[in-house]
């Protein structure tokens, strides 16, 4: 199974240039699954809720989200990747699957990082994983990472690949998905983005590329550069995730003992 990601720098509000360097950059491209980064198509650093509002779609019925299945129907392979949505009242940091036979499903992420707070919903989804032709695929976004218990879920929910679209800032998760990958033996695919937004004043933001697909065995199979615009792949054996033994006498999901643990489904008063 062939599976990549695209890094690149999205232009802020600048959908149609986006998307076509998407386009470009697959154009000629042999694969079963690529993930794109968060916020792919439009940018990250929202300044306003009109911004907001301007630059969300709903989902599926979206420009975005049709283009990208039509591109799957195309090209016969899967892509997530993240883009503001518009749900109802409210605005989501989201992630589609769309699939050789169009869109197949939507991810609301749970964990909002940082001024997300101020423009998104926390994520009602919970996490998902889809049974599809070339494996079982879950998805998390960008910040969901840091939190032990989202690759955990999806992993005891039986995905094989985890999609990671991000939009990366600080300079941990490159080191990190190695180890989430390991401790639940599944891969990960990590599409972070490059690049800097300034539009907040007295506010930077640089993104610190190295996207990354790891191992079941904690491998790192490709890592992009920090700051190069890139298409990599890397081909993997889903099977190998369904294989949880690490010794002849250890299974990681048999020797879980959650009645040691269960404490730590309460939050701090």
């Amino acid at each position: 199974m062939k599976t990549g990601f695209y890094q690149f720098a999205p232009v802020f509000g600048n959908k149609e240039e986006n998307l076509k360097k998407v386009l470009s950059a697959v154009k000629d491209v042999d694969l079963d699954l690529l993930v794109l980064p968060e916020f792919f198509a439009t940018g990250y650093q929202f300044v306003s809720k009109d911004e907001v509002a301007e630059l969300s779609e709903q989902i599926p019925e979206g420009y975005t989200t049709k283009l990208l299945s039509e591109l799957s129907r195309q090209k016969g392979f899967y892509i997530i990747a993240g883009l503001p949505e518009k749900y109802e009242d409210s605005f989501f940091n989201s992630a589609v699957l769309t699939g050789p036979d169009g869109f197949i499903g939507v991810y609301h992420k749970t964990h909002l990082f940082f001024e997300e707070k101020l423009f998104f919903s926390p994520g009602d989804t919970g996490f998902k994983v889809w049974d599809t032709e070339t494996g079982r695929i879950g998805i998390m976004i960008c910040f969901d990472w840091f939190f032990p218990e989202s690759m955990r879920a999806l992993a005891l929910m039986g995905a094989d690949i985890v999609a990671h679209p991000a939009n990366l800032v600080l300079p941990y998760c490159p080191q990190a998905m190695p180890v989430r990958c390991l401790e639940n033996r599944v891969y990960a695919i990590t599409a972070n983005r490059t690049g800097e937004e300034n539009r907040k004043k007295g506010q930077s933001l640089k993104f610190i590329g190295q996207s990354l697909i790891a191992s079941p065995e904690g491998k790192v199979l490709v890592r992009a550069p920090e700051d190069e615009e890139v298409l990599l792949i890397a081909d993997i054996e889903p099977e190998l995730a369904r294989n949880k033994s690490i010794t002849s006498l250890n299974n990681i999901f048999d020797d879980r003992r959650p009645e040691m643990y269960s404490n730590i489904t309460f939050k701090k008063s």
